[in-house]
């Protein structure tokens, strides 16, 4: 494979010559999407992976911590990330931003929130806010679900602690995982075992567990009950060098009606990401319509056209 440096004057040389330069797009064959094990991030970016298929690019995706996503981008060894939530991750996305080694995108998501939860029948018990925490400390166990160490979430909490904020100062958090968070809290649910844990939107656990959203977490989750925007990032010139999927980035938005249609397929049917991906778009081909506006082909011919053939 040719080098960046020899493909871009190999092209400055073409273009000099009057030679089409689409066939040295070489550098921009393969996509390397950072991933991060939550399901919201997995649907969105199996959505994305079709489509680039459809237009004759290499979809790669590897499963990585959020702080080994940033890492990534900024040593060039990741292209794309989906799941920037904010204001959430700033602490961990935004030295790089200011820095210019990853670039935030769209506003791939609205209306997404992230915050300390508890079953429905422990907000009923009077465990309404963070405030309520600490006096019922015997009965959490002094803990604080988390997910893999060193996301955003588990960071947030651990400052609380930190902080002895709300009279948690001796407090744990349990580091897990996505899916082992919840399988505690499937566990503990029969049988009304307390548990405050992270919770977000969108995502099944909201109408697969009775659960509420506990209030008072404005200083470390943000407003309303952690109302969260998810942007696209990716590495420090990225677009320059791949316009065409430039262009389809920040024309992917996605709504929490999609996400919780592809995340319940994932995690309540079974079905692997790509297949539920792709039997969304067959599903709802309008979306397309939006996401392929001015984008091609890798070979530069109609990108809409292409990615409906390759997903029937």
């Amino acid at each position: 494979m040719m080098s960046r440096t020899y493909s871009r004057y190999a092209g400055a040389l073409l273009l000099a010559m009057g030679v089409p330069t689409v066939a040295y797009a070489n550098e921009c064959s393969s996509v390397r999407f950072a991933e991060v094990g939550w399901t919201d991030i997995t649907a969105t970016t199996a959505l994305a992976s079709e489509v680039l298929e459809g237009l004759g690019y290499e979809p790669r995706i590897d499963t990585v911590s959020v702080p080994i996503a940033y890492a990534g981008m900024r040593n060039d060894d990741f292209d794309v990330f989906l799941g920037n939530w904010m204001p959430s991750m700033a602490s961990i996305s935004d030295p790089y931003i200011e820095r210019g080694e990853v670039e935030r995108l769209v506003a791939n998501l609205e209306g997404a929130k992230y915050t300390l939860a508890v079953p429905q029948y422990v907000y009923d018990a009077g465990v309404t806010s963070v405030d309520d925490l600490a006096a019922h400390a015997d009965q959490f166990n002094s803990s604080l679900h988390g997910i893999e160490a060193g996301n955003d979430g588990n960071e947030l909490i651990e400052q609380m602690i930190d902080d002895n904020a709300y009279g948690l100062g001796d407090w744990r958090v349990v580091d897990s995982s996505e899916a082992g968070m919840l399988a505690e809290l499937r566990a503990r649910v029969p049988n009304e075992e307390w548990m405050v844990f992270l919770g977000w939107a969108p995502h099944p656990m909201n109408t697969n567990f009775d659960m509420a959203y506990l209030s008072g977490a404005d200083d470390y989750f943000g407003p309303d009950l952690g109302g969260a925007t998810v942007y696209t990032n990716a590495r420090a010139g990225f677009v320059d060098e791949c316009p065409n999927v430039g262009v389809l980035l920040n024309n992917m938005t996605f709504t929490l009606e999609m996400e919780n249609q592809l995340m319940s397929a994932i995690m309540d049917d079974g079905e692997s990401p790509r297949d539920a991906a792709r039997a969304y778009l067959q599903a709802n081909d309008g979306v397309l319509d939006v996401w392929l506006d001015g984008v091609t082909t890798r070979d530069g011919e109609p990108g809409l056209d292409a990615v409906r053939a390759a997903i029937q």
